[in-house]
This record gives C-alpha cells, structure tokens and sequence, in this order.
C-alpha cells in the first residue's frame, strides 16, 4: 500500500496551444509553443508545485498528444496511474489567442466528445478518493455521461468533513445540446466542503447575486467554505460558522491570464491542507493566480510555494 495523496483531482486533460503572436487573431497567428493543459490538471500541477503528492484522474487518446501529456505530468511530480486511455477518441487540443489585459478566447477541439468525458465509475479508485488528503472535481465534468455520474461518485466517497473541492468552472461552448450546468451544479455543491468559481460560474448555482449573497447562497447548499473570485476586484470567502473574509487582488502586469484561476486552485488546495485560515489562504491563492497571469503558459507557468512568499 502506498501512501494517501494529499490531492487527487478528477477532469479534464490535453494540450494548449498558445500563440507566440500576442494582440492578434487567431487567423494571423505564425507559431505557437505547447504546453500541458485542462483545469483539474493544472491545478494537480499547482499542487505539486507547492510540495504536494497529487494525482490526476483522466483519460487521453491513443496518440501522440496522449503520450505527450503523460510525459508531461511525469516531468511535473503529478502521479498519472489514473490516466486511462481512450481507444477511439483523441486527445483534445486547444488554441487560443492573447489580447492582455482581459481577453483570451479559446477555441477548444473536444468533438464528438472528449477522453476524460468517457471517464466512468467503474474506472474510479474510490478507496484512493475516499483516502486522499484533498478531492477537486470541476464543473466540466458534469457536463455528459459518463463522466457526470463519476464525478458525483467520487465527491459520494468522501466521508463527513473531508476536505472535497468543487470548483464550479463553467464552460458554455463544452455542455451539449439538451444538457444544462444549472441543472447539476447544486448536485456536486451540495456533496463538497468547499465550493469556489468565479461570480458568473456561482451564478449558475445560485443566481446572479452580488458577490457576498452569492457565498452565502453557497453555504446554504452544504459546503464549510464558499469563494468568490471577482477579478480585478478580488476574492471574497466565507464559511459556515460566519467568517467572511475579503482578499484585494495582486496588482501585476497581465501577460495571459488562462491559467490564473488554476494556479489560484492548487494554492487553495495548499492552504486547506496546511489548515491555514482563510485570509492567508486566499492571500496566498491570490499571489499564485497573479504570477501566472504574468506568464504565458499554465501547467509550465506554475509558482513554488517559495516563489510565491516571495512576493507576499
């Protein structure tokens, strides 16, 4: 028996493809640089960076961006036994475009369906999620089956009070026709310890409210801790026993901002397993999604934890 990881995460997966022509659209783009990329990904990498044992459950295509992506998180301190590989579908590919401050558009291949949305229950080590230190699942996963029905199992594995991370991630473009986000967001809200999004992806739970209404709302659906990220005007915690902290951001000079709420995610998993309180713990979350920001690539991109002490 090895030990327990102190995170396992469970979601999306494959490469970035990242302009090295900034202020452009995508058409005139010349050359792009790789790099390992999906949400629950680059946040088990964030984690790893800060000393962390994580691990990513996945699933990659039988090709050459499958084996890259295993590389890479080996290169990376992320455990991949959990990466399972897909017989038919490819591993997905994205692209996007770098128009600093605010604005980085993406165009996502993940048609018909994508590896990791194949992932089923039975491909789950559930007493492996049900031992870890910390479980992170992702909104995305939700969005079809098989996935959907994995995701809520492996927030079911967890006991009482172990720490389990919703992160509400909404992404429009990847929910098919017929499937809704409003439908299934309160479901895995209502399984975590702790929920966290950004104000338009708490809306999908709980409506379009002003940010402290919002983390309230959350709480009311069963988690200890609920974060709000408001951008440039920072981030807002609160937990059930009433403690409401509010976090300005990191002022920085914003190359790509994509991998930015990731690096905030694997901070967020460090502190929680450190027992840090909450206001140093979206201090330093905060301080992690910054320094990304001011970097082009997200897994490659992400800070040690003493990169990050650095510059509290």
């Amino acid at each position: 028996m090895t030990a327990p990881f102190d995170v396992i995460a469970i979601g999306r997966i494959g490469v970035d493809l990242y302009p090295e022509q900034h202020r452009v659209a995508l058409a005139d783009v010349e050359t792009f640089v790789k790099g390992l990329g999906g949400s629950a990904t680059n946040v088990a990498v964030a984690a790893a960076r800060h000393g962390r044992r994580s691990a990513i459950v996945t699933k990659v295509g039988d090709d050459g961006w499958g084996a890259y992506c295993r590389q890479a998180l080996a290169d990376y301190g992320v455990d991949g036994r959990w990466v399972g590989t897909d017989p038919e579908l490819r591993t997905p590919v994205t692209f996007c475009e770098v128009h600093p401050p605010d604005d980085f558009p993406l165009l996502f291949y993940r048609e018909p369906t994508a590896p990791d949305l194949s992932l089923g229950t039975s491909e789950l080590d559930l007493d492996a999620i049900a031992a870890a230190g910390l479980l992170w699942t992702t909104g995305t996963g939700l969005s079809r089956e098989p996935s959907r029905s994995a995701v809520l199992a492996a927030l079911d594995a967890r006991t009482d009070g172990a720490l389990a991370v919703h992160d509400l991630d909404d992404r429009p473009m990847l929910w098919p026709a017929g499937e809704r986000h409003e439908d299934w967001a309160q479901e895995a809200v209502k399984r975590a310890t702790v929920v966290v999004g950004n104000r338009a992806e708490a809306a999908v739970a709980v409506g379009d409210l002003p940010p402290r209404e919002q983390a309230l709302a959350l709480l009311e659906l069963g988690p200890e801790i609920a974060v709000v990220k408001q951008g440039p005007a920072g981030v807002l915690g609160a937990t059930r026993d009433g403690e409401i902290v509010e976090v300005p951001p990191t002022p920085v000079e914003v190359v790509c901002g994509l991998g930015a709420g990731d690096a905030f995610g694997g901070a967020l998993c460090h502190g929680l397993l450190a027992g840090w309180p909450l206001e140093r713990i979206l201090r330093f979350a905060n301080v992690a999604g910054a320094i990304v920001a001011s970097r082009l690539l997200c897994a490659a991109a992400m800070p040690t934890s003493e990169e990050v002490e650095t510059r509290l």
